[in-house]
């Protein structure tokens, strides 16, 4: 087996440091023991893109806002559904995030990272949330491995109570929030639900080939 080549470490503000490898053509970002995304199992990333997209249907000049780079798949997936007239801000807390996509994944970024419809806002994602109220269109969380703080404990507030009423403000009439997993939780969708969401919760694979494990996406749109 080709053994994996290690390429860097980026601090987490509040949180371990994250680790880029490469083995062969492909990269992992691994937190501890976690591998967090690689470029082998990238389908559902993408499908949290186009399939916010398909339901926001036709609406002009849309304003996106993806939470958490990670590999730009999620983004690369949306700048391909939407129009020139639409805006997408991406909020990363990670300076490392960037600089990997910018240096030794940059084949991979293929530019989308200076697209002009791309804003890149650095810093914690909730803060956007917070100060956009009826701004965004979407918001698509990918910023852990499900609902819960487990790249930093301060995450676990996107998913609490209050942070999914401050997603709920900031989206416009029949906007959608899309938040990631990598499995399900009953508790969760339940507390979607009492949080003012209609919920619909869909099961995607990992890969873009339909294998691999089964993740959750909730998309869930203000009553």
């Amino acid at each position: 087996m080709t053994p994996r080549e290690l390429l860097g470490i980026a601090e987490v503000p509040g949180g371990e440091p994250l680790r880029l490898f490469r083995r062969g053509k492909d990269f992992m970002i691994v937190l501890d023991r976690n591998e967090l995304m690689s470029t082998r199992m990238s389908g559902s990333e993408v499908a949290l893109g186009t399939m916010t997209c398909d339901r926001l249907g036709g609406r002009s000049a849309p304003h996106l806002l993806i939470g958490g780079y990670g590999m730009g798949f999620t983004l690369r997936a949306v700048l391909a559904r939407l129009g020139r007239d639409a805006r997408v801000t991406v909020a990363e807390l990670v300076p490392g995030i960037i600089e990997w996509a910018r240096g030794p994944m940059v084949e991979l970024t293929a530019g989308c990272l200076d697209d002009p419809r791309v804003t890149l806002a650095m810093g914690d994602v909730g803060n956007a949330i917070y100060a956009g109220r009826g701004t965004y269109d979407a918001i698509l969380l990918d910023v852990d491995n499900g609902p819960d703080g487990l790249t930093r404990p301060a995450n676990d507030g996107l998913y609490s109570n209050r942070g999914l009423d401050e997603a709920r403000m900031a989206l416009r009439p029949g906007g959608v929030l899309a938040i990631w997993s990598a499995a399900p939780d009953p508790v969760f969708t339940r507390r979607l639900s009492r949080a003012g969401f209609l919920v619909d919760e869909v099961k995607v694979r990992a890969r873009e080939n339909g294998k691999g494990a089964t993740h959750t996406i909730w998309f869930a749109t203000p009553r």
